[in-house]
Order: structure tokens, then sequence, then C-alpha cells
């Protein structure tokens, strides 16, 4: 589990116009939006479909269906995924009040997450000489009396 505090949303639910594009987006097509999110989560790009063709098939057999399967768990999984704050109460309402807006707001957190910058810290690393001290080698042995410590020359007359 990881330690880091949760965060909200980048934007609002209802923040259209803070990303035109999204919502000009997503109003003319917003099953390519749906489809685009979704790819760009790592999901297939056909999971969208599935809040489409599900409630009509399940209310075939009798079985009525209120909440979108797909917009519900991909709001889940991004939560989860980005640490985001919310409970599963409030993806199901949102869910079902407007899926369109949820895919917007999503589209919107994926385009913030791609351009957020990612800070990387790089520490210089200590270098040790591992090499050994030069020593000086005199040419005659010093003289009793006389110490040659490494690195000076002892000359004597």
């Amino acid at each position: 589990m990881s330690t880091q505090p949760l965060v909200d949303w980048d934007s609002g639910f209802c923040d259209c116009f803070e990303d035109a594009s999204t919502c000009c987006y997503g109003f003319w097509c917003c099953p390519c939006l749906a489809g685009t999110v979704s790819g760009q989560f790592g999901e297939n790009r056909c999971l969208p479909l599935c809040d489409v063709c599900s409630p009509a098939v399940l209310a075939a057999c009798g079985i009525p269906l209120f909440v979108p399967p797909a917009v519900l768990t991909m709001r889940v999984a991004m939560r989860n995924r980005y640490g985001i704050k919310g409970s599963i109460c409030k993806d199901i309402a949102i869910s079902c009040c407007c899926g369109w807006c949820s895919w917007c707001q999503m589209h919107r957190e994926i385009k913030h997450r791609k351009k957020a910058p990612v800070v990387v810290t790089v520490q210089q690393p200590t270098v040790f000489q591992m090499q050994p001290a030069p020593v000086m080698m005199a040419a005659y042995p010093p003289q009793a009396g006389f110490v040659n410590y490494p690195g000076t020359v002892t000359i004597s007359n």
C-alpha cells in the first residue's frame, strides 16, 4: 500500500471550460472520447461499448441496469492508480448522473498526468581515489638521524 497522501482530481466534475477541446470532443463524439480515454489508460478502446450494449442486453433479459459499467470501472481504476480521493458511492453517483462528464473529467486527468513534469534528484557519487600514494625513492639511503617523510626529498651535503 502506498504511503503517499491522496490528491484531488486535477479538474472538477463540471469544469468543462477548463479544457474546451475535451468537452467539445466529448459533446460531438462521446463514444470516441470514451474509447480514447480507455486506450490512453491502457485498457481496450472498445470497453465503453459495455455502457451502450449491456443495458440493452440485460433489459431484454428482464434485468434493469442503471449504472454504466465501463465508466464506473474506469473511474474507480483511475482513482486507485493515481491516488485520487473519492469513494465508490461517489463514483456510482457520478457515473449514473452524467457519464459523459465523467469521461471528460477522466480525459482531462490523463492529459494533466502526461504533461506533469517528473522531478528526478541526482546525487553526485562520491569518488574515492584507489591508487596508492606515490613513493619517492632517494638515490642514496638517508643518513642516520634524518627522517624522510613521503613526498619530501632529503638532501645532505
